[in-house]
């Protein structure tokens, strides 16, 4: 008895193995080209992730500033500048910006407003605050961000 080998599909030629370079190029291309689309897509459909985004931050702004308080003994100040859209925590460089399309507004006892767009939210080494509220709104979402006076605890209620 004589065994017989057969090979589908390759009629005598060598097998070309991979994709051409052009091939490959279009692929590429058309990955970009997504990755450049779907960030702005996705913040658009998704008002909430910006404003949540935007929340957090401030809460740990703000308990930053009562951490730094405690651990120095000595009365710490977080700037809020409604104009430029800003929050300053002392010791840090750099400002937290507040998205333009985030609706913001800033509620502290009088003694803490420098100006008409400026004012602050100061905590004591023993860990109270001068108290207030920051309300971040956006697309029917808002949330409020509590400081408590007695206790300095920062709080969010949605």
């Amino acid at each position: 008895m004589k065994l017989r080998t057969w090979s589908a599909g390759n009629s005598g030629r060598a097998a070309a193995a991979g994709f051409t370079l052009i091939e490959l190029l279009a692929v590429l291309m058309l990955a970009g080209l997504l990755l450049a689309i779907a960030p702005p897509l996705i913040s658009s459909a998704v008002p909430g992730v910006q404003l949540k985004g935007a929340t957090r931050t401030l809460m740990s702004a703000l308990r930053q500033t009562r951490g730094l308080a405690i651990s120095e003994a000595s009365p710490q100040r977080l700037l809020v500048d409604m104009q430029a859209r800003e929050v300053r925590v002392p010791g840090r460089v750099q400002a937290i910006s507040i998205p333009a399309q985030v609706d913001l507004q800033l509620t502290v006892p009088e003694s803490q407003r420098i100006d008409v767009d400026q004012a602050t939210v100061s905590f004591f080494p023993d860990g109270s605050s001068s108290g207030g509220s920051i309300r971040l709104a956006r697309a029917g979402i808002l949330y409020r961000v509590d400081v408590d006076w007695l206790t300095g605890r920062v709080s969010l209620v949605e």
